[in-house]
């Protein structure tokens, strides 16, 4: 087939592609043997483009060809755009040409389905399969999998995949059936609970026996798409709490819905509200993952959305004033996490300086705490700043006021764009 054709079909499929953001590649720990081709760790580098997607592997779709017609899905069948399919050695060769010219670190595979479950899953395991044993390939490798498909062929994809991951697509049942009413949630379920049984029993025979077989040795993640149905926050974070501890999901990704298609079942939003709330979500999702948060804490039924304004750990900070403030030469590192402007690894470096001496406002600053932010809820071996008699709203007011002077401060003035 011609260089032409390829490009054209690369076109394609990219950009058919973009609507998928689960594509990290962090976790994997597999190893360059033998001089093979590529490597993967822990610290692969990505770039990202603007509105934070992964671009540091080919990320494409096998083909936007489809059975099914979901409301929200540019590839869905009853759409009108032009369709492609690579063959499995079409990508086999891109991956490696795009790896070689040093563009990629891996390979980020989706696809529509074609005919059935198995037969669209076979050809993205055959195209892993390819990349390892006939080419030698280290580098990771990502495979979406396609819901109803056989156990074989899951197992079989674990075994050459670095990551597998099933899209839940909505975040409920409910959700699912009024966009995308050809699909079961059973087939994206069932797939799931068998790669983490997989996922565990692999792990302990690879303590017994240290030549036994990695497994998608990166785990499994999945991706929900926010603002076409409607759930609120507090929703979308139950569920995800849910698969997070049932699955033992790596990662829950929040795709916000931009109305890229007409169709009476989907709401016509502003697209820079679903960004937002995205990125509402994602550190939500980090409170809970690493900050000890539970879902109730960051929205409940009094308060079902995220504020938009400002970060949930700010927001349950002001809500949560009779917590504050706390000595952080004192406090633990569970009540340290809980303030404002201190990341996990600054929490961590408090705990171990102040073994040493007390700490003060100069000292947090150069650890690493934003003071700006956590001065309105601790107290340290300073006077410099004193809280006195600040309402949640008071701090809520303030430090919207400072970001937008910080704002209009550093922003371009036109002349410095010419």
């Amino acid at each position: 087939m011609n260089a032409d054709r390829i490009t054209e079909k690369l076109n394609i499929l990219a950009d058919a592609a973009k609507y998928d953001v689960s594509c990290a590649s962090s976790g994997s720990k597999r190893k360059n043997e033998n001089k093979g081709l590529g490597n993967a760790s822990n610290g692969i580098c990505h770039s990202y483009t603007e509105d934070g997607r992964c671009v540091s592997l080919l990320k494409i779709l096998l083909t936007n060809h489809c059975i099914f017609d979901c409301a929200y899905c540019v590839s869905r069948k009853s759409n009108d755009i032009q369709r492609a399919a690579f063959t499995v050695q079409e990508v086999v060769d891109l991956t490696i040409n795009f790896y070689r010219r040093n563009y990629i670190e891996g390979l980020f595979l989706s696809s529509g389905i074609f005919k059935d479950a198995d037969y669209t899953m076979e050809r993205l395991v055959r195209i892993a399969k390819k990349l390892r044993t006939e080419h030698d390939f280290n580098g990771y490798i990502h495979l979406k999998s396609i819901p109803g498909a056989s156990d074989e062929l899951m197992l079989e994809a674990g075994l050459y995949a670095d990551r597998l991951s099933v899209n839940l697509e909505m975040p409920t049942e409910a959700g699912l059936k009024l966009l995308a009413p050809d699909k079961n949630r059973q087939d994206m379920i069932d797939p799931m609970q068998f790669l983490k049984d997989e996922i565990i029993l692999r792990k302990d025979e690879k303590k017994l026996f240290k030549k036994a077989p990695m497994f998608a040795p990166a785990g499994q993640s999945t991706q929900v798409i926010i603002g076409a149905t409607p759930e609120t926050d507090q929703q979308v974070l139950q569920s995800a709490n849910y698969f997070y501890k049932s699955f033992n999901l790596k990662r829950v990704y929040y795709s916000g819905y931009v109305p890229v298609l007409a169709d009476k079942r989907l709401p016509a939003l502003n697209t820079d509200v679903p960004m937002v709330r995205e990125n509402r979500l994602y550190q939500a999702d980090w409170l809970m993952r690493f900050y000890g948060f539970n879902v109730n804490e960051i929205v409940n039924q009094q308060q079902p959305l995220l504020d938009l304004d400002i970060d949930p750990k700010l927001s349950w900070a002001i809500r949560n004033m009779q917590a504050f403030p706390i000595d952080i030469n004192k406090a633990d590192l569970h009540l340290i996490l809980r303030v404002p402007g201190i990341g996990v690894l600054s929490a961590q470096k408090i705990i171990s300086a102040r073994k040493y001496e007390k700490l003060n406002w100069d000292q947090l600053k150069k650890i690493g705490v934003s003071v700006n932010r956590a001065r309105y809820f601790i107290t340290c071996n300073s006077q410099e700043f004193e809280r006195r008699d600040l309402t949640g709203t008071n701090i809520k007011q303030f430090i919207l006021a400072e970001s937008q002077s910080k704002y209009l401060k550093n922003k371009p003035s036109q002349l410095n764009l010419f």
